[in-house]
């Protein structure tokens, strides 16, 4: 063993405790860490907005709270290039459609930041006959962004959260290394309601309970 493997071993030593100010001073070695850091300050978002918070989005990018500090200045106008989905506004019925294939369309590593409270939940439309209560409910979400809508801080505290989320994780274990394709989301099927592709089974196990418990009373009477 040479002198600077020696030294490497006892820097990883947990027998052997390090002072606070060495910590800091240590190169980072850890392709993980090297990794998601370049990841985290080069996230680009995908120019997408749909109601109030979008404007919200815009300010963000704009001069004066410049979120071309954190890497994310170069918004990008297609999905195949972007790999943040910051979904800014109220999702309707209708519009979760092509939110779905637009999140298909997106490479891995992929992250969604749900913007504002619509999106998180629903907000004050929250159970109405056209919208959807979260978008959660059809593609996953990495950060949620409270607020009606978030003010520019509270998107850069939102980035700021997923970029710890990132730089936590590990090449062994994302699903984006994992052997085989990954598979994309059904398409929601837009009719009288928004129906889950995920979910006809259940769809249909109820209609069929349904259909059961009206024949039941009309036979009982026959």
């Amino acid at each position: 063993m040479t002198k600077g493997q020696a030294n490497v071993t006892e820097l990883h030593n947990p027998d052997i405790p390090l002072p606070e100010e060495l910590k800091s001073n240590v190169a980072v070695t850890s392709l993980d860490r090297i990794y998601n850091w370049s990841r985290s300050v080069s996230t680009w978002p995908l120019f997408f907005g749909l109601a109030c918070c979008a404007f919200e989005m815009i300010c963000t990018a704009a001069s004066r709270y410049d979120l071309s500090r954190f890497g994310m200045d170069v918004m990008r106008a297609s999905p195949r290039q972007a790999d943040l989905l910051i979904v800014s506004g109220t999702v309707t019925k209708k519009m979760i459609v092509p939110i779905v294939r637009i999140y298909n369309q997106m490479a891995e590593p992929k992250y969604v930041l749900a913007m504002g409270a619509c999106a998180s939940g629903g907000g004050p439309f929250k159970e109405g006959y056209n919208v959807v209560s979260g978008i959660d409910k059809y593609i996953p979400v990495d950060v949620y962004t409270p607020g009606c809508p978030p003010t520019p801080q509270a998107l850069i505290y939102g980035v700021m959260a997923l970029h710890r989320k990132i730089r936590q994780q590990s090449i062994r274990t994302v699903p984006w290394y994992r052997s085989g394709p990954s598979e994309g989301i059904p398409i929601p099927i837009l009719g009288p309601d928004i129906i889950d592709p995920r979910q006809a089974d259940l769809i249909r196990r109820q209609v069929e309970q349904a259909a059961q418990t009206r024949t039941a009373p009309a036979q009982s009477e026959a």
